[in-house]
């Protein structure tokens, strides 16, 4: 992943509540960062924080 992405998502985990973002465990937060493909676990614990395209 490039810097500008990195940056993106480091952008986008700190704009979601704090509620959210305690919720998630640190693989979670490891993932939600870097990974290609987010597990389905994941897109559920955010879903009413992802735009669908």
């Amino acid at each position: 992943m490039d810097k500008k992405n990195l940056k993106e998502r480091k952008e986008a985990f700190e704009s979601l509540p704090p509620v959210i973002r305690e919720s998630l465990t640190q693989e979670e937060k490891e993932v939600f960062l870097t990974a290609e493909q987010w597990p389905e676990e994941l897109f559920n614990k955010l879903d009413e924080f992802i735009v669908k395209e």
